[in-house]
């Protein structure tokens, strides 16, 4: 069965950097989508490994990227016993597209978002 997304958005903040018992970084970033026409969708994009490190290096707030891997379904519950749920993109590759602190990008940026 294949699973694998590819959206195109700006980030919503700048990315959070953790490292899991293994000492592997991993990112977590929320990204703003067009999702209509005078619509903007969320989704958060999780990253691991190579792919965190990238993301910690070079990503900021408002940058936009190109994102694409698998959807993930994730279910927690909280310490006051609420349930949660999410749906996540798990980042395997990214591109930039409009990246302020990489090479080529001049911070310019007219997408409403």
């Amino acid at each position: 069965m294949l699973n694998i997304c590819v959206l195109t958005g700006n980030l919503g903040n700048d990315p959070e950097i953790f490292y899991n018992s293994e000492g592997q970084p991993v990112a977590s970033l929320n990204l703003a989508f067009r999702a209509g026409k005078k619509k903007t969708g969320w989704i958060r994009v999780t990253c691991f490994n190579k792919t965190a490190g990238i993301v910690e290096q070079y990503l900021k707030k408002g940058d936009r990227i190109a994102v694409s891997g698998p959807l993930d379904f994730h279910q927690w519950e909280t310490n006051e016993g609420a349930k949660r749920r999410e749906i996540q993109l798990l980042g395997n590759s990214i591109e930039f597209i409009k990246v302020k602190g990489a090479e080529g990008g001049n911070g310019d940026d007219e997408t409403p978002f």
